[in-house]
Protein backbone atom coordinates (compact mmCIF):
# COMPACT_ATOMS: atom_id res chain seq x y z
CA UNK A 1 0.00 0.00 0.00
CA UNK A 2 1.03 3.58 -1.24
CA UNK A 3 0.49 6.81 0.35
CA UNK A 4 -2.04 8.25 -2.29
CA UNK A 5 -2.02 11.96 -0.96
CA UNK A 6 -5.57 11.91 -0.05
CA UNK A 7 -6.99 14.78 2.38
CA UNK A 8 -9.04 14.87 5.17
CA UNK A 9 -12.62 15.85 4.67
CA UNK A 10 -14.05 18.87 5.77
CA UNK A 11 -17.87 17.45 5.83
CA UNK A 12 -19.95 14.95 7.17
CA UNK A 13 -21.58 12.09 5.27
CA UNK A 14 -24.19 9.71 5.58
CA UNK A 15 -26.27 9.59 8.78
CA UNK A 16 -23.70 12.33 10.28
CA UNK A 17 -24.83 14.44 7.36
CA UNK A 18 -28.71 13.88 8.00
CA UNK A 19 -28.15 14.80 11.93
CA UNK A 20 -25.94 17.67 10.86
CA UNK A 21 -28.66 19.16 8.53
CA UNK A 22 -31.22 18.81 11.62
CA UNK A 23 -28.56 21.13 13.82
CA UNK A 24 -28.44 23.76 11.71
CA UNK A 25 -30.54 26.67 13.51
CA UNK A 26 -29.05 28.54 16.03
CA UNK A 27 -29.46 27.16 19.74
CA UNK A 28 -27.65 28.24 23.12
CA UNK A 29 -24.96 26.11 22.42
CA UNK A 30 -22.97 25.30 19.19
CA UNK A 31 -20.84 22.65 18.76
CA UNK A 32 -17.40 23.79 16.92
CA UNK A 33 -16.61 20.34 14.89
CA UNK A 34 -14.58 18.23 12.45
CA UNK A 35 -16.20 15.45 10.71
CA UNK A 36 -13.95 13.04 11.41
CA UNK A 37 -12.34 13.96 14.96
CA UNK A 38 -12.42 11.33 17.64
CA UNK A 39 -12.78 13.83 20.78
CA UNK A 40 -15.68 15.38 18.48
CA UNK A 41 -17.86 12.59 18.14
CA UNK A 42 -17.52 11.94 21.79
CA UNK A 43 -19.09 15.21 22.30
CA UNK A 44 -21.70 14.75 19.65
CA UNK A 45 -22.66 11.56 20.68
CA UNK A 46 -23.22 12.66 24.06
CA UNK A 47 -25.50 15.84 23.33
CA UNK A 48 -27.50 13.54 21.16
CA UNK A 49 -27.69 10.98 23.99
CA UNK A 50 -28.42 14.10 26.58
CA UNK A 51 -30.83 15.46 24.19
CA UNK A 52 -29.68 19.31 24.68
CA UNK A 53 -30.35 21.34 21.80
CA UNK A 54 -27.49 22.48 19.89
CA UNK A 55 -25.96 24.29 16.69
CA UNK A 56 -23.22 22.09 14.80
CA UNK A 57 -20.77 24.06 13.22
CA UNK A 58 -18.50 22.80 10.98
CA UNK A 59 -14.56 24.14 11.10
CA UNK A 60 -10.85 23.33 9.79
CA UNK A 61 -8.93 22.88 12.78
CA UNK A 62 -5.71 22.84 10.60
CA UNK A 63 -6.57 26.43 9.27
CA UNK A 64 -6.70 27.82 12.42
CA UNK A 65 -8.99 30.57 11.86
CA UNK A 66 -9.21 33.79 14.94
CA UNK A 67 -13.39 32.36 14.55
CA UNK A 68 -11.76 28.37 16.35
CA UNK A 69 -9.23 30.24 18.45
CA UNK A 70 -11.52 32.31 19.76
CA UNK A 71 -13.01 29.30 21.66
CA UNK A 72 -10.30 27.06 21.57
CA UNK A 73 -6.85 28.74 22.50
CA UNK A 74 -4.92 25.08 20.94
CA UNK A 75 -7.26 25.47 17.69
CA UNK A 76 -8.40 22.07 18.75
CA UNK A 77 -12.28 20.25 18.27
CA UNK A 78 -14.44 20.21 20.17
CA UNK A 79 -15.46 23.25 20.97
CA UNK A 80 -18.69 24.96 22.77
CA UNK A 81 -19.87 28.65 22.04
CA UNK A 82 -22.19 29.11 24.75
CA UNK A 83 -24.24 32.13 22.95
CA UNK A 84 -26.87 32.59 26.57
CA UNK A 85 -24.03 35.04 28.04
CA UNK A 86 -23.99 38.77 27.12
CA UNK A 87 -20.73 38.20 25.94
CA UNK A 88 -20.74 34.44 24.78
CA UNK A 89 -18.26 32.03 26.66
CA UNK A 90 -16.66 29.16 25.63
CA UNK A 91 -15.39 25.88 26.37
CA UNK A 92 -12.83 23.38 24.98
CA UNK A 93 -11.51 19.83 26.12
CA UNK A 94 -13.72 16.84 25.14
CA UNK A 95 -13.72 15.44 28.41
CA UNK A 96 -14.45 18.85 30.11
CA UNK A 97 -17.42 19.41 27.56
CA UNK A 98 -18.77 15.74 28.86
CA UNK A 99 -18.40 17.16 32.38
CA UNK A 100 -20.51 20.28 31.69
CA UNK A 101 -23.35 18.84 29.41
CA UNK A 102 -23.55 16.13 32.23
CA UNK A 103 -24.55 19.22 34.43
CA UNK A 104 -26.80 20.73 32.03
CA UNK A 105 -28.90 17.50 31.46
CA UNK A 106 -28.77 17.08 35.02
CA UNK A 107 -31.07 20.51 35.33
CA UNK A 108 -33.24 20.27 32.17
CA UNK A 109 -33.72 16.96 30.12
CA UNK A 110 -32.95 14.69 33.29
CA UNK A 111 -30.70 12.54 31.42
CA UNK A 112 -27.53 11.32 32.49
CA UNK A 113 -24.44 8.82 31.23
CA UNK A 114 -23.49 7.96 35.04
CA UNK A 115 -25.29 4.75 36.55
CA UNK A 116 -28.38 5.10 37.36
CA UNK A 117 -28.27 4.23 41.34
CA UNK A 118 -25.83 7.15 41.80
CA UNK A 119 -23.73 5.00 43.91
CA UNK A 120 -20.29 7.04 44.05
CA UNK A 121 -18.57 3.74 44.11
CA UNK A 122 -20.13 2.82 40.13
CA UNK A 123 -19.04 6.44 39.36
CA UNK A 124 -15.44 5.78 40.55
CA UNK A 125 -15.54 2.59 38.57
CA UNK A 126 -16.83 4.38 35.46
CA UNK A 127 -14.14 7.01 36.05
CA UNK A 128 -11.81 4.59 36.48
CA UNK A 129 -12.39 3.07 32.97
CA UNK A 130 -12.60 6.51 31.44
CA UNK A 131 -8.90 7.21 32.84
CA UNK A 132 -8.01 4.08 31.32
CA UNK A 133 -8.97 5.31 27.94
CA UNK A 134 -7.83 8.64 27.93
CA UNK A 135 -3.89 7.41 29.32
CA UNK A 136 -3.51 4.19 27.23
CA UNK A 137 -5.87 3.63 25.10
CA UNK A 138 -5.98 6.31 23.00
CA UNK A 139 -2.12 6.25 22.61
CA UNK A 140 -2.04 3.18 21.74
CA UNK A 141 -4.38 3.88 18.58
CA UNK A 142 -2.00 6.36 17.18
CA UNK A 143 1.22 5.25 17.76
CA UNK A 144 -0.03 1.80 16.13
CA UNK A 145 -1.55 3.73 13.46
CA UNK A 146 1.18 6.05 12.98
CA UNK A 147 3.87 3.30 13.34
CA UNK A 148 6.45 2.52 10.28
CA UNK A 149 7.44 -1.01 9.08
CA UNK A 150 6.48 -4.32 10.38
CA UNK A 151 7.91 -4.61 12.96
CA UNK A 152 7.05 -1.65 14.55
CA UNK A 153 3.76 -2.19 13.46
CA UNK A 154 3.39 -5.92 15.13
CA UNK A 155 4.29 -4.16 18.17
CA UNK A 156 1.71 -1.06 18.04
CA UNK A 157 -0.62 -3.84 17.38
CA UNK A 158 -0.12 -5.40 20.11
CA UNK A 159 -0.45 -2.76 22.82
CA UNK A 160 -3.59 -1.70 21.25
CA UNK A 161 -5.03 -5.07 21.80
CA UNK A 162 -3.84 -4.82 25.29
CA UNK A 163 -5.57 -2.28 26.02
CA UNK A 164 -8.69 -2.83 24.73
CA UNK A 165 -8.20 -5.83 27.22
CA UNK A 166 -7.30 -4.24 29.88
CA UNK A 167 -10.56 -2.25 29.11
CA UNK A 168 -12.55 -5.34 28.98
CA UNK A 169 -11.05 -6.36 32.09
CA UNK A 170 -12.57 -2.66 34.19
CA UNK A 171 -15.61 -3.53 32.09
CA UNK A 172 -15.76 -6.97 33.92
CA UNK A 173 -14.98 -5.50 37.42
CA UNK A 174 -17.63 -3.19 37.51
CA UNK A 175 -19.86 -5.70 36.29
CA UNK A 176 -18.88 -8.18 39.26
CA UNK A 177 -18.91 -5.27 41.71
CA UNK A 178 -21.98 -3.03 41.06
CA UNK A 179 -23.96 -5.18 38.48
CA UNK A 180 -22.22 -3.36 35.38
CA UNK A 181 -21.96 0.22 33.39
CA UNK A 182 -23.51 1.39 30.73
CA UNK A 183 -24.38 -1.15 27.37
CA UNK A 184 -21.80 -3.67 28.60
CA UNK A 185 -24.45 -5.17 30.59
CA UNK A 186 -27.49 -6.31 28.03
CA UNK A 187 -30.26 -3.93 28.49
CA UNK A 188 -28.04 -1.00 29.42
CA UNK A 189 -28.13 2.09 27.84
CA UNK A 190 -25.16 4.49 26.55
CA UNK A 191 -22.63 4.92 29.53
CA UNK A 192 -19.62 7.30 30.03
CA UNK A 193 -16.85 5.02 29.46
CA UNK A 194 -18.93 4.45 25.90
CA UNK A 195 -18.92 7.67 24.68
CA UNK A 196 -15.78 8.36 25.68
CA UNK A 197 -14.00 4.62 23.54
CA UNK A 198 -16.41 4.73 20.95
CA UNK A 199 -14.88 6.85 18.29
CA UNK A 200 -11.51 5.29 18.53
CA UNK A 201 -12.68 1.50 18.52
CA UNK A 202 -15.31 2.32 15.62
CA UNK A 203 -11.69 3.53 13.75
CA UNK A 204 -10.14 0.67 14.69
CA UNK A 205 -12.97 -1.30 12.77
CA UNK A 206 -12.41 1.00 9.57
CA UNK A 207 -9.20 2.46 9.64
CA UNK A 208 -7.07 0.16 11.33
CA UNK A 209 -8.19 -2.33 9.65
CA UNK A 210 -7.81 -1.00 6.52
CA UNK A 211 -4.12 0.15 7.11
CA UNK A 212 -2.73 -2.27 9.61
CA UNK A 213 -4.95 -5.18 9.59
CA UNK A 214 -6.20 -4.80 12.89
CA UNK A 215 -8.54 -7.73 13.93
CA UNK A 216 -11.12 -7.12 17.06
CA UNK A 217 -10.27 -9.11 20.41
CA UNK A 218 -12.65 -11.95 20.24
CA UNK A 219 -14.99 -12.64 22.54
CA UNK A 220 -19.24 -13.05 23.13
CA UNK A 221 -19.54 -10.91 25.58
CA UNK A 222 -17.05 -8.27 24.11
CA UNK A 223 -18.62 -8.65 20.50
CA UNK A 224 -21.92 -8.02 22.02
CA UNK A 225 -21.15 -4.53 23.59
CA UNK A 226 -19.38 -3.45 20.53
CA UNK A 227 -22.58 -4.53 18.62
CA UNK A 228 -24.85 -2.62 20.72
CA UNK A 229 -22.43 0.61 20.75
CA UNK A 230 -22.02 1.07 17.32
CA UNK A 231 -26.01 0.40 16.56
CA UNK A 232 -26.76 3.01 19.65
CA UNK A 233 -28.36 5.38 18.05
CA UNK A 234 -26.68 8.16 19.66
CA UNK A 235 -23.56 7.41 18.16
CA UNK A 236 -24.73 5.67 15.08
CA UNK A 237 -26.14 9.31 14.03
CA UNK A 238 -22.49 10.90 14.25
CA UNK A 239 -21.46 8.55 11.66
CA UNK A 240 -19.87 9.54 7.92
CA UNK A 241 -19.50 6.98 5.60
CA UNK A 242 -16.41 4.94 5.63
CA UNK A 243 -14.57 6.99 3.33
CA UNK A 244 -14.11 10.26 5.40
CA UNK A 245 -12.30 8.04 7.70
CA UNK A 246 -10.71 5.97 5.68
CA UNK A 247 -9.51 9.34 3.29
CA UNK A 248 -8.92 11.76 6.21
CA UNK A 249 -6.38 9.27 8.20
CA UNK A 250 -4.14 7.87 5.44
CA UNK A 251 -1.87 10.71 6.59
CA UNK A 252 -1.78 9.66 9.72
CA UNK A 253 -0.96 5.75 8.60
CA UNK A 254 2.18 7.01 6.10
CA UNK A 255 2.95 9.35 9.14
CA UNK A 256 3.39 12.49 6.82
CA UNK A 257 5.17 15.33 8.51
CA UNK A 258 2.85 17.45 10.46
CA UNK A 259 0.09 16.05 10.24
CA UNK A 260 -1.60 17.07 13.26
CA UNK A 261 -1.00 18.12 16.95
CA UNK A 262 -1.62 14.60 18.11
CA UNK A 263 0.70 13.11 15.75
CA UNK A 264 3.59 15.68 16.90
CA UNK A 265 3.08 14.51 20.00
CA UNK A 266 3.17 10.91 19.42
CA UNK A 267 5.80 11.32 17.02
CA UNK A 268 8.12 13.24 20.19
CA UNK A 269 6.89 10.70 22.91
CA UNK A 270 4.70 13.70 24.82
CA UNK A 271 1.51 13.43 25.77
CA UNK A 272 -1.51 14.17 23.28
CA UNK A 273 -2.22 17.56 23.13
Amino acid sequence: MTDSGKVYHRSCTGLALQTVEQHAQDQDITLFATCFSPPVQRVWSALEYLEIPYKYYEVDPHQKSQELLSVSPKGLVPALMLNTFDSPRALNESTVILDFLEDIAAKSTHRSLFPPSKDPYAKALVRLQSDHINRTLMPAFYRYLQAQGPEAQISGGKEFHAAIQSLVKLFERAEREVGGTGLWVEGGDLGWADVMVAPWLFRASNVLKHYRGFEMPRGTKFEAWLGRLFEHPAFKKTCSDEEVYLDSYERYAFNRPNTSQVANAINNGRGLP
